[in-house]
């Protein structure tokens, strides 16, 4: 055997081992990619449902913002109406015609008691003494 028949023997001994050792690579390789297509497909089943279920929540406090507003827009009118009555009651009390009508309702009660001989019901006089057989028998007061 020649040299030359020795080099093209190894030759072709080294191209037969790259030729195996790419073979074993593109084997290794095709079994990566069919792992990363399961684990892309599974990403996408669970990002799709992710999605949706962000969807859903999204309506959801979409429905909640809008109900939130609803019950702020009530509270608001609410708001303004008790401002109203305040301001119309404040107007009311202080008016003078108020205070007159106010005035002569107290001179009018404070003559009928005069009148009818009635006293102040926060002091009892201390002259008078309760009957021993009958107890007094208390006059209501009806107070406007």
């Amino acid at each position: 055997m020649s040299a030359s028949d020795w080099a093209a023997a190894t030759l072709g001994v080294a191209v037969a081992v790259l030729t195996g050792g790419l073979l074993v690579v593109l084997v290794l390789l095709t079994a990566t990619l069919r792992n990363l297509q399961r684990s892309i497909d599974e990403l996408r089943v669970e990002s799709i449902a992710a999605v949706e279920e962000m969807r859903d929540l999204a309506r959801e406090a979409a429905g909640e913002v809008d109900r939130v507003g609803a019950v702020l827009d009530a509270a608001d009118l609410v708001g303004q109406r008790l401002d109203g009555a305040s301001r119309l009651a404040a107007r009311t009390v202080s008016s003078p015609v108020v205070k007159a009508l106010a005035i002569g309702t107290g001179t009018k009660r404070a003559v009928r008691r005069m009148r009818n001989g009635e006293r102040d019901h926060t002091s009892k006089p201390a002259t008078q003494k309760p009957a021993a057989s009958k107890p007094a028998a208390a006059k209501p007061t009806v107070r406007r």
